[in-house]
């Protein structure tokens, strides 16, 4: 892993992560970890989130179980959290997944996988952000949301039609709460070489899980008046 510069500012402060059992949440968890952060953990997968947070050490990370579509589930998870770190300053609403290589007119997956999809891309980005930003606000935090290439690109397919809903989010969000101190940055990779592909992944060039977090971690620890609002990460070869 890579050293992150300017660690020190990052002493104790805490991070909320959806999507962090594996992946780029994963990834930016060890790195925000590594930089000084306390971090809450929040995912589907028990046994995945406590093996992460014993790696990282159970005094500094937190798993906690959460389906980000479940209002319940995110509301309890940010108490949780709360209630052992007594402070929220960054969320990476990061929990995602493609259906496959759907198409409207063809082929797998069922509607019923897309709802799955859909749900879960754009309506528990959204779950998040209601559920922390009052907190960000009091922090003047700074929110994260994962978007992709295919959120300013069209691809075939619905998966892309998320993308383009957490991109304009992003702007919404930015628009509503940065007067309140509150920095957001949407972070929109291309190809990375993550479990995400569920049907492998796509030949071609590809980013690296560690590649995209260095990127979080370095919008994350400017100086509180920069905001860095648009991340967006391609292998160099990608075309697309």
């Amino acid at each position: 892993m890579s050293e992150v510069p300017n660690s020190g500012q990052a002493h104790g402060k805490v991070l909320f992560i959806t999507g962090a059992s594996s992946g780029i949440g994963a990834a930016v968890a060890r790195q925000a970890a590594s930089a000084g952060y306390r971090v809450a953990l929040t995912a589907r997968s028990q046994d995945k989130l406590q093996a992460l947070a014993s790696e990282l050490g159970e005094a500094n990370a937190l798993p906690l179980k959460a389906d980000v579509t479940e209002w319940n589930d995110l509301e309890a998870a940010v108490t949780a959290t709360l209630a052992r770190f007594g402070q929220l300053d960054a969320v990476f609403a990061n929990a995602g997944f493609t259906a496959g290589a759907g198409r409207y007119a063809s082929g797998d997956p069922t509607p019923n996988e897309w709802k799955d999809m859909i749900l879960t891309n754009v309506l528990g980005a959204a779950l998040t952000a209601r559920a922390t930003l009052p907190e960000l606000i009091r922090t003047r935090g700074h929110f994260f949301l994962v978007g992709s290439v295919a959120g300013r690109v069209s691809t075939p397919g619905p998966y892309s039609a998320t993308k383009w809903a957490i991109s304009g989010m992003g702007d919404s969000i930015r628009k509503e709460v940065s007067g309140q101190g509150v920095r957001v940055t949407l972070v929109e990779p291309g190809r990375v070489d993550t479990a995400f592909w569920v049907n492998g992944v796509p030949s071609g060039p590809v980013l690296h899980e560690d590649d995209v977090a260095r990127a979080v971690l370095y919008a994350l620890l400017q100086p509180p008046h920069v905001a860095i609002n648009e991340l967006l990460i391609r292998p160099t070869e990608q075309e697309v």
